[in-house]
């Protein structure tokens, strides 16, 4: 191993990897340092894995509820067997692609665990030993991990995170999650289509704290209708060991009533704690309470050239936040000036319907003080949604006094395909008249987004223009 290198960066997930590449095509000699597969969470036990099994269970869910269906519905299953092992075919697909676009944009990886000594100096060790590298820059996208509860602590078996969560056999009979998050609910999804009982356990008001309230409880409503039991505001204060599994007591938050609830397995899915702790010691990196590495718009932290990236950085987890924070990383490792703007940072929840965001709540926009209008337009007006069977959905548009577009959230089928447009109009600061000017596919979902900012105005066509209270 070279004992200097351009840029080094520390972690392979998506942020680390695509910085990586990013340093790559600017000419620079970068080198990957991992201790597991590259791809991180995110590729090996996060995202894809997860979409893959919402996948298949959603398959067999549409085939048993669909009506209009005949012959014998009920001996429909998933082959959970062929299913773990098609998982791990996309995944090894995936690493090995990743693997091959790293090696032949000429990145060094190493298999091994990395220290930030100081500004310029990382440590790695390996099965062969320990070598010190100097870096003209260090990138730090150690990613985070799930986080425990202090009296409930995942040990793999009864209580486990999403990375066992993934892979579980035999099929729980039933599973408490704990947190109503994007982890909770869609494994928790997974596993209610398999016939799991599943039950949520939320502390906060409503499922998916910090989305818009009014969409997050349409979402609730749907999913309780498909099998989930969810309840929110409810604070675990024990966790029992039990012959068949664990039971979880505490207290309901709305009327101060106790609870307990029992199940063969326990998911942790309550937040995620960052990867700082060989960064701790580096010169005010970390901020102690929050355990995150602190940066700036361009992703520098307090030491001159090294910066940090995804998950370790906090704010909203999410995989490809890491992967643009890693571009511009990258860029200002080599020398550029780039900045990093979250304003329009999109997120989606892959639940049946899916729910995806983009820039402001109408909470939010209500607690800044700013004047705000809202459109709003159910898929009940919507024809293609009819025609999907999937009618109970929403798209809603936040908008400003100047009619600039702040937000957007929809609840629909391929919500996750849909916010781009919208993520692009918080992002260029366009209008409302700039989205509902734009010609739309017919019949397609999309047209909601168009009604829902003609709704803004009070001019939808598909639906009465009656004011929101």
């Amino acid at each position: 191993m070279e004992k200097s290198r351009d840029i080094v960066i520390i972690g392979g997930g998506p942020g680390g990897y695509v910085a990586a590449l990013r340093a790559s095509q600017l000419g620079k000699k970068p080198l990957l340092v991992e201790a597991d597969r590259v791809g991180g969470v995110c590729m090996n036990w996060g995202c894809i894995p997860t979409k893959f099994l919402l996948h298949q269970t959603a398959l067999v869910r549409s085939l048993r509820t669909n009506t209009r269906l005949s012959g014998p519905i009920e001996r429909i299953a998933c082959d959970w067997k062929r299913v773990q092992e098609d998982r791990a075919k996309i995944i090894d697909r995936l690493v090995k692609g990743t693997e091959f676009l790293l090696e032949k944009n000429k990145v060094d990886v190493v298999a091994g665990r990395a220290v930030l000594l100081d500004e310029r100096r990382v440590r790695i060790s390996t099965p062969m030993g320990e070598t010190d590298v100097e870096a003209g820059a260090v990138i730090l996208a150690t990613g985070s991990r799930s986080a425990d509860l202090p009296f409930l602590k995942a040990d793999g078996r009864r209580v486990i995170t999403s990375r066992e969560a993934l892979e579980l056999d035999p099929v729980p009979e039933s599973l408490l999650v704990v947190g109503a998050g994007a982890i909770g609910l869609e494994l928790g999804t997974i596993y209610s289509r398999l016939g799991t009982k599943v039950t949520v356990l939320e502390i906060l008001p409503h499922i998916l704290p910090g989305s818009d309230k009014e969409m997050a409880t349409r979402l609730e409503r749907m999913l309780k209708i498909q099998g989930l039991s969810v309840f929110t505001r409810m604070k675990i204060e024990r966790a029992v060991e039990t012959p068949g599994g664990m039971r979880l007591e505490g207290v309901c938050l709305k009327g101060e009533a106790p609870f307990s609830f029992e199940a063969e397995r326990v998911l942790l899915a309550a937040g995620r704690r960052p990867n700082s702790d060989a960064f701790q010691e580096g010169a005010g990196l970390v901020d102690l309470e929050k355990g995150c590495v602190r940066v700036d718009e361009h992703m520098r932290t307090s030491l001159p050239g090294v910066f940090a990236v995804g998950d370790l950085v906090g704010g909203k987890l999410l995989a490809h936040k890491a992967s643009h924070e890693g571009l511009v990383a990258a860029e200002n490792a080599a020398g550029g000036d780039l900045s990093w703007d979250d304003r329009a940072l999109p997120m989606a929840v892959f639940t049946d319907p899916e729910f995806a965001s983009v820039g402001l709540s109408e909470e939010e926009a209500r607690e800044r003080g700013i004047g705000f209008q809202v459109g709003a337009f159910s898929l009940q007006a919507n024809g293609r949604a009819l025609t999907m069977d999937s009618p109970e959905g929403m798209v809603k548009l936040i908008a400003g006094p100047d009619d600039a577009v702040l937000g957007a959230h929809i609840l629909a089928p391929g919500a996750s395909d849909m916010i781009p447009e919208l993520t692009m109009a918080v992002r260029m600061r366009m209008k409302l008249q700039d989205v509902s000017s734009t010609i739309h596919i017919h019949p397609t979902l999309s047209e909601s987004v168009v009604e829902a900012a003609l709704k803004a105005k009070g001019a939808a066509l598909h639906a009465l223009n009656i004011p929101r209270p």
